[in-house]
């Protein structure tokens, strides 16, 4: 059984409330999903005899700014028995919340805490849904793309005090000049 038969098994059986889309690649599968329905579609493609999906690679979270629903939830999925691949997408915003598939992968637990952590999609009654990378203090999501690149607060080891100090981040810096003609330009110019 290969990419091919599966692809088209899944689009035929899937009901296509649950599935916007499904591409196929020589790689892999691709399916965009509904936010209401990852977790039957990923049921689905792990427990049905003919797709077999019973390890989760990867999840993953990318932030697409521009769009009405910025975050993109990537789900990386293998089939040992089948030697096959697909990758599961939903999409949610700041308000949005998916399903947690933990029951599903027990390893999507420390992922889906990672994407709640990092870009700030939350999932609905996670057991354990709680800051992975970052202080519990932190403020914001540090890879959604509006997050500032020096942060709120600077995090710093006080000798005097003998601990660990968080202050409001101050950051001063000179006005500086900077000369944007390239160097190669300007000794081409003078030998000619």
């Amino acid at each position: 059984m290969d990419n091919q038969f599966i692809f088209k098994y899944s689009w035929e059986t899937l009901p296509k409330k649950w599935v916007k889309k499904i591409e196929k690649s020589e790689h892999g599968n691709r399916s965009d999903t509904n936010t209401d329905y990852p977790f039957q579609l990923l049921c689905f493609l792990k427990l049905h005899t003919y797709t077999r999906f019973q390890v989760l690679i990867d999840l993953c979270g990318v932030d697409y700014p521009s769009r009405k629903r910025r975050f993109e939830v990537v789900y990386n999925l293998l089939s040992t028995r089948y030697n096959s691949r697909i990758r599961v997408q939903t999409s949610a915003d700041e308000v949005t919340r998916i399903s947690p598939v933990v029951s599903l992968f027990p390893s999507a637990g420390r992922w889906e805490r990672e994407v709640w952590d990092m870009f700030g999609v939350s999932s609905i009654n996670h057991p354990d849904l709680r800051r992975i990378l970052t202080d519990y203090g932190f403020e914001g999501h540090p890879l959604r793309k509006d997050f500032p690149l020096s942060g709120y607060v600077e995090v710093r080891y006080d000798d005097p005090e003998k601990r660990v100090v968080s202050e409001p981040i101050e950051m001063t810096q000179e006005f500086r000049y900077f000369d944007f003609a390239s160097p190669w330009e300007q000794r081409n110019g003078n030998e000619g």
